[in-house]
């Protein structure tokens, strides 16, 4: 999730100013998928011979998201798809916010996984980023059969809260009354605030603002209402088996890191913390997170 006030000044990110993040050069070419609503946008490392990873952005997010990782890890062998959810940046979705629910998303994450499983035989790992962690434990809850394993990167066991939840709450007026432009308009203002936000590469920040104005209007207000909406679903998902890891920045201030270590306990899952990194590690922090993801997978144990 990309919201205003996000950046923690205790915890100063890895990343230099003159890093584009997001604008990374990652060799990967577009392609689409069939969602329940439409087709979704992605980014595709192409084969590997590793198998695949799929990888989903959270609020306000998008494919780019993992642009850091995607090189590195086709490198080394993985196909990795990045991909937008319905409503986001380059994928089209529906005008009723009730067509947002963390389960119809996690239904278009699992129509993804199916083509990518006929297109390659080999594991497939899932990554949801902070509400896409959410949305990917739908999907893991609804198939587990097709996941070699699941990561869940700066997200939480249930609903969100604090700080980015009262944020939140003041959505809904400003899209009734000045759409996704005001909306943005509102964030810049906030977000320019912050001496960090400020520092970010005018290339970087010209696509943070083309992608927010490309969100729909519904997929924001739905998808912020699933957001705060969701129950905790932490035993489901342990009882599903699937191997799991839970990682986040050290400074994370959406779900808080204290809240994602007793869910990673819980869950008796694998647990790192990304040192110089708030609630991006994969654009905060691209070189400890790969060696945290690499190490993870390689520790996974294939099905034959």
């Amino acid at each position: 999730m990309v919201l205003p006030g996000a950046p923690d000044s205790a915890s100063p990110p890895a990343v230099a100013p003159t890093d584009l993040r997001q604008l990374a050069d990652h060799g990967a070419d577009a392609r689409t998928f069939q969602g329940g609503a439409g087709p979704l946008a992605a980014l595709d490392t192409g084969p590997g011979s590793r198998g695949t990873v799929l990888m989903v952005a959270g609020y306000t997010g998008s494919k780019e998201d993992f642009a850091p990782l995607l090189a590195p890890l086709a490198e080394t062998g993985y196909r990795v798809v990045a991909i937008d959810q319905r409503g986001q940046y380059e994928s089209p979705g529906p005008d009723d916010p009730a067509r947002y629910s963390v389960a119809e998303l996690g239904d278009d994450v699992v129509a993804v996984a199916r083509e990518l499983a006929a297109e390659d035989a080999g594991p497939l790992h899932l990554l949801g980023h902070s509400f896409g962690g959410l949305v990917t434990r739908a999907a893991v809850l609804a198939a587990p059969e097709l996941f070699t394993s699941f990561t869940l990167m700066g997200s939480g066991p249930a609903q969100l809260t604090g700080g980015r939840a009262e944020l939140l709450d003041h959505l809904g007026p400003l899209l009734e009354a000045g759409g996704v432009a005001l909306v943005h308009e509102t964030m810049e203002q906030l977000a320019m605030t912050d001496p960090k936000a400020q520092a970010v590469p005018a290339p970087t920040r010209e696509f943070y603002a083309r992608r927010f104005l490309s969100n729909s209007a519904a997929g924001l207000r739905g998808m912020a209402d699933a957001m705060l909406a969701e129950p905790d679903r932490v035993a489901e998902l342990k009882a599903t088996g699937v191997p799991v890891l839970v990682l986040h920045g050290e400074a994370d201030d959406a779900w808080m890191p204290h809240v994602q270590a007793d869910m990673a306990e819980r869950l008796g899952a694998r647990y790192a913390v990304i040192e110089d990194s708030i609630h991006s590690p994969a654009v905060e922090n691209p070189g400890r997170t790969l060696a945290v993801l690499g190490e993870f997978w390689s520790a996974v144990p294939v099905p034959r």
